[in-house]
């Protein structure tokens, strides 16, 4: 895991958005089914948004229905940490970024196996980063010659 990170209360508000500082540092929680990132089955990393620390793979995560992204494990041990958070008259285990202390959700013991737990975290908490497809290959449609990336063939030089 990477060094450690803090900046000052001001420093976070014009690094994030409005939306981000409220939930990152806010302990905010975007509303279920709001995130950009609820129904993503793409192939990749989602890292926080604040820090850019890898948090969760594309492969621990799973449709839980309750409207948030949800993962059976981390990517990696000790990229994120847990802390007990008893307000609004629950008990729960919040989930924080290891590297900035940044809010991501909480984490409750009703997820799939091999774990059992469920990492129920706010889209805004994260960035997703696409795994990158292996050089060579053309994307669906495209032929040999086509210009990447354009939809439009390259012109021909003629003979």
């Amino acid at each position: 895991m990477a060094d450690k990170i803090s900046h000052s209360d001001e420093e976070w508000r014009r690094r994030l958005t409005p939306e981000q500082y409220s939930v990152c540092r806010g302990k905010g929680t975007e509303r279920s089914f709001s995130g950009q990132y609820v129904h993503l089955k793409e192939e990749g990393v989602y890292q926080c948004s604040a820090c850019g620390q890898p948090l969760f793979g594309s492969g621990e995560k799973y449709n839980s229905g309750t409207g948030w992204p949800s993962f059976w494990a981390p990517i990696e041990k000790g990229a994120v940490t847990g802390k007990a958070d008893r307000s609004h008259f629950m008990e729960r285990m919040e989930v924080l970024c290891s590297r900035c202390e940044s809010h991501l959700g909480h984490v409750f013991d009703d997820g799939p196996p091999p774990t059992h737990l469920r990492y129920c975290i706010n889209s805004v908490s994260l960035k997703f980063v696409p795994k990158e497809k292996p050089a060579g290959l053309k994307g669906a449609g495209q032929r040999p010659g086509d210009s990447p990336g354009s939809g439009k063939p390259r012109p021909r030089r003629g003979r």
